[in-house]
């Protein structure tokens, strides 16, 4: 968050992080689609939107591919998959060590 261009360098007062976070992390949850989640929100992985919204995607795709099939050399598009999982910071099992090193 803190490498965002609209983040400030202070906030003026705990109002001001507040409004700040909450305007934020609506736009992250509701309206970004994120790489790591198959390029889906948050929200829609969250509240179980997921098949609804691949197969409108895969819709759409198909559309595409019908209309322009010299467009796509290999195969059809497909969306992109689901993970099985999703970790900013993966568990360490007990008794393994991290890659530095460190248990």
């Amino acid at each position: 968050m803190k490498y965002r261009p609209e983040f400030p360098d202070r906030f003026g007062c705990i109002q001001d992080s507040r409004a700040f976070c909450q305007q934020f992390f609506q736009r992250y949850n509701q309206e970004h689609h994120h790489s790591g989640i198959g390029v889906l929100t948050p929200a829609v992985v969250h509240f179980g939107q997921t098949q609804t919204v691949l197969a409108h995607r895969q819709g759409v795709l198909d559309g595409a591919y019908q209309a322009h099939p010299d467009r796509f050399v290999r195969r059809p598009p497909k969306p992109l998959p689901l993970p099985t999982e999703v970790w900013i910071n993966k568990p360490v099992p007990s008794g393994q060590t991290t890659k530095k090193g460190n248990q």
